[in-house]
């Protein structure tokens, strides 16, 4: 099969897997990029910081940038303008494409586009029901999108558990919806965790911290809807009398708005157990997940959260609110860590309290995150690829094709 992939631009946590697809026999895989931004330094908005990814994202698979009108520095809803998409599905001959991400209006164009020249669609998006606020309008206008949308597409390739529910809750066909998880390069983080487990004492030495303290850690942009805050409140509740320095270190690694008002926060405590490390790249984190003793993603709505996958590679125990969109799939309450409800940051120190008093249950837990992140792989996404281009091409939707976008 000659699949075509679509996408805005090369993601770090999409390369391996694209490598890995293109290795598969039967699969004849080439990535077409909307803009090269993350190819090069570029200004991130939430980390608030020049960006440049240190792991190869364009690696052991083919692809093309498509051309466009204008600039590719920046990526949203209407830009870039690309052009020309047409014209390679007909010259590469391909059977199918896979589109990412139903949000973006060239994909609009590329899906009718595609759809009239006979090729199958598939369709992955990291859309749940609490992704954003929705209306009576806004829930309106997007059953009849969806109502639209599935008429062409022929199948979902759902991430996870929400994700696949938020399809289900918008009429699309059950047969049509197909698991196909979201997840990392297991391999390779779980062969830098292992050797960096042979350094941890020097490295929490480099950091200046001591061996006789449990280590929480908290990786990601610093800002309003991540709730670093929470984790911080929860933390202060550790001390036993609102004085005295809690036992745990609290380690916060990444960059954003919000830094500033935490680092005073901290301060005020007066606490040298708080730890700002500041943004690290892909690299660099395997030590950190197997320096820790829990870890905790405490936003108020993340779609997915891959930074959970990342650390269960190390098998630590993961503490999530209840808007993370891996928990149902991923974070096992009381097996392999503990789901909290979002905002509550009483709830969230009742986890922290459960898991660093006990030591036992911190292994167990984090043994227990081995084993379900290694269910959770590249294997199981080249076999749902594989079942979704064997689901039956929807047949005579032309005039469907058309409301969606006119011809690329």
């Amino acid at each position: 099969m000659r699949v075509a992939y679509l996408v805005t631009h090369p993601i770090q946590y999409q390369a391996p897997l694209l490598k890995r697809i293109a290795a598969e026999p039967g699969i004849d895989l080439k990535v077409f990029f909307c803009s090269d931004v993350s190819t090069r330094p570029y200004l991130d908005p939430g980390f608030k910081r020049q960006m440049q990814w240190d792991v190869p994202l364009l690696e052991g698979y083919e692809y093309e940038f498509l051309p466009a009108l204008g600039g590719t520095d920046h990526v949203s809803f209407a830009r870039p303008w690309n052009f020309g998409l047409a014209e390679r599905l007909d010259q590469g001959q391909f059977d199918a494409l896979w589109v990412h991400g139903y949000g973006v209006l060239f994909n609009w164009r590329a899906i009718a586009s595609a759809k009239r020249r006979g090729l199958k669609i598939l369709l992955r998006d990291e859309a749940q029901e609490f992704s954003r606020p929705r209306g009576p309008a806004r829930r309106l206008v997007k059953r009849v999108f969806f109502s639209a949308l599935r008429r062409v597409v022929d199948c979902y390739l759902a991430i996870g558990t929400y994700n696949r529910n938020y399809y289900l809750a918008l009429g699309v066909d059950p047969a049509r919806i197909i698991m196909m998880p979201y997840a990392v390069d297991n391999e390779f983080f779980q062969t830098r965790c292992k050797a960096a487990a042979l350094l941890r004492e020097r490295f929490r030495s480099d950091l200046g911290l001591s061996s006789n303290r449990s280590i929480i850690l908290y990786v990601g942009k610093l800002f309003g809807r991540k709730r670093p805050e929470d984790l911080l409140n929860a933390y202060a509740r550790l001390s036993s009398d609102g004085r005295a320095e809690p036992a745990p270190y609290l380690l916060y690694v990444g960059e954003g708005e919000s830094k500033t008002a935490l680092e005073a926060r901290a301060a005020s405590l007066g606490w040298s157990s708080i730890k700002f490390l500041g943004f690290r790249n892909q690299t660099e984190l395997p030590a950190l997940f197997d320096l820790c003793d829990v870890f905790v993603i405490p936003s108020n709505f993340e779609p997915w959260g891959l930074i959970v996958n990342e650390v269960m590679n190390a098998g630590r125990p993961i503490i999530a609110s209840d808007r993370v969109g891996a928990c149902p799939d991923l974070v096992k309450h009381g097996v392999n860590g503990y789901v909290y409800r979002t905002e509550d940051v009483g709830d969230l120190h009742q986890a922290l309290e459960r898991v660093l008093e006990d030591r036992h249950l911190r292994q167990s837990m984090g043994r227990a995150s081995l084993t379900l992140i290694n269910r959770w792989s590249y294997e199981e996404d080249v076999s749902a690829l594989k079942r979704a281009l064997e689901i039956p091409l929807r047949k005579g939707l032309v005039t469907a094709s058309a409301r969606i976008g006119e011809s690329e």
